[in-house]
């Protein structure tokens, strides 16, 4: 069985998955670092007064070895004037520098992966103005998009998505202690001027 880390037992994490103890060496041989995943997205438009606008969503991200590989986009339901879309030849990849983010990921009440997209240059011959462009479970990562303004979409991170990222949290995850830096201590005896207290 994994041997959990202290922060393991106090948060009551507990690993979906069993694992034998093995090296690191090995560990990185039998731990899934990179998922294929396709993203199925919803699109609408919108009015708002004189102004018409497309409004995208997230359905979905699936995971699977026998996903196809190649970047590809099929529409595949229309109604009501909604239309979804899906794009496979993902990659979800995972880094042990990114374990921090993705153990508060984990610990959320509903750990969710998000979907990372760019929108359409002017001039460009695509016939929709956005595509996602890679998923990740790094929270971090998110932020850094969010600020260059590139729409992230997010969704309920799939079960078999799960099990693995808490099976790679639990094995690389090494927390940081934080050092409480030793008090000066002050000399209060001797009639040094660091000693010394002014009355007024």
């Amino acid at each position: 069985m994994l041997r959990p880390h202290a922060w393991y037992v106090t948060c009551g994490f507990r690993p979906a998955l069993n694992a034998t103890e093995v090296t690191e060496e090995a560990q990185d041989a039998t731990l899934p670092a990179v998922f294929p995943v396709s993203v199925l997205m919803a699109r609408r438009l919108v009015t708002a007064g004189q102004w018409t606008r497309p409004q995208w969503e997230a359905i979905a991200v699936v995971a699977g070895e026998k996903l196809s590989s190649a970047y590809t986009r099929t529409h595949t339901h229309s109604e009501a004037g909604r239309d979804q879309y899906l794009w496979t030849g993902l990659r979800l990849e995972l880094f042990k520098d990114g374990c921090e983010s993705y153990w508060h990921n984990l610990m959320s009440d509903t750990p969710r992966l998000f979907i990372v997209c760019f929108t359409a240059d002017e001039g460009e011959n695509d016939e929709l103005e956005l595509r996602p462009v890679f998923v990740t479970a790094d929270q971090d990562e998110v932020s850094a998009h969010m600020e260059s303004d590139d729409p992230v979409f997010s969704v309920p991170m799939p079960d078999q998505v799960l099990q693995a990222l808490e099976r790679f949290v639990v094995t690389y995850y090494k927390p940081q202690e934080k050092r409480r830096g030793k008090r000066k201590r002050e000399n209060w005896v001797d009639g040094s001027e660091a000693g010394k207290t002014e009355r007024k």
